[in-house]
């Protein structure tokens, strides 16, 4: 079953797509807009330093410590960040370990290394986007303020169950992914398991991002573009529905427990198994038949998924009642 998926921009604009999405960006002050809101936190990846020429000498060299000012841009032309910046500074010359030795770190906005004279490696991260630069601190003179541009901005991710019915936080979940796949079909992993109106600061580029509402089987994917210097906010349409399944002796009435469920599309293949009273989950729209089995007696009937709208499916006691033993079939009299 194919999954459409809507991002919702800022100005109020829809994007409806078959399969994915590409969301373009509300003209918001990122600086601004990463402050207000949680972000993404944890390890970051480090940048490939090696790939820089070691240097020959040791740049701890005897002489007079001086300034290395710092200060970080979202774009060329943008503003100083001035909050949620990682800074650290790298010897260039590998240690036993092959690694660049770190000599300093920094946390927050712009920031300054007291260091002696000689050549060094200066990295800056904001949340998964970073820069890097090689630096020479002077012996004589002073060494102007150092600007590194990250060229990123950020995405702020939600999701309604049809055209705007609100899913619960707690229901929702994200991954975001490159959007290229690599030789094996599949696309890197970036972050997964992001909740709902966080801010993920990420590099400018496309991103493939999967939204996952209740179960597995009711996610939709979505490409986004991040713009440097931008915040991104895309609501996801989830084509799918909550519904809470009932075995009951008349309509209305209490649900049966000790009750086992198989859950199949229209086609006879299995969707979900679940175990209880009144089990909950969540389905892409479309046709489906519940098949409860209680006391070794089977019960049936079809049923139909309509986005947004969460319901209840009954089961009657007298939709059935075939031996357990005989494989469960679409009801040809389904209830209504």
């Amino acid at each position: 079953m194919r999954a459409c998926s809507r991002i919702f921009l800022g100005t109020g604009l829809a994007i409806l797509v078959a399969g994915a999405a590409t969301g373009s960006v509300r003209a918001e002050d990122a600086t601004q807009a990463f402050e207000n809101f949680p972000s993404i936190a944890g390890p970051r990846k480090m940048p490939k330093l090696m790939g820089f020429s070691p240097m020959t000498s040791d740049p701890i060299a005897e002489g007079t410590l001086k300034d290395v000012k710092l200060e970080a841009l979202l774009t060329e032309k943008g503003a100083p960040v001035e909050a949620g910046l990682t800074w650290r500074m790298f010897s260039p010359i590998p240690g036993s370990d092959g690694k660049l030795p770190l000599l300093a770190t920094s946390e927050g906005g712009s920031t300054a290394f007291n260091v002696a004279p000689g050549d060094y490696f200066v990295n800056v991260s904001f949340g998964r986007a970073s820069a890097t630069r090689k630096i020479r601190v002077p012996q004589d003179g002073t060494l102007e303020k150092q600007t590194l541009v990250l060229d990123a901005g950020g995405i702020k991710l939600n999701a309604v169950s049809g055209s705007d019915v609100r899913i619960p936080p707690a229901e929702l979940s994200f991954s975001v992914y490159s959007a290229d796949t690599k030789s094996d079909g599949e696309r890197a992993l970036i972050m997964s398991d992001v909740k709902p109106n966080t801010v993920i600061r990420l590099g400018a580029g496309t991103y493939h991002v999967t939204s996952s509402y209740g179960a597995t089987n009711a996610s939709t994917a979505a490409d986004i573009q991040v713009e440097a210097g931008k915040l991104t906010e895309a609501t996801i349409q989830h084509r799918a529905a909550k519904l809470t399944l009932k075995l009951v002796s008349e309509p209305g009435g209490e649900a049966i427990a000790n009750t086992a469920w198989t859950i199949l599309t229209s086609a006879g293949d299995t969707v979900d198994e679940e175990n209880g009273a009144f089990p909950t989950l969540v389905l892409l729209e479309g046709s489906y038949s519940a098949v409860a089995r209680y006391k070794d007696k089977i019960y049936e009937r079809d049923f139909t998924v309509k986005a947004g709208v969460n319901t209840d499916v009954e089961v009657l006691l007298s939709s059935g009642g075939n031996d357990a033993n005989t494989t469960p079939g679409v009801v040809s009299d389904a209830q209504d």
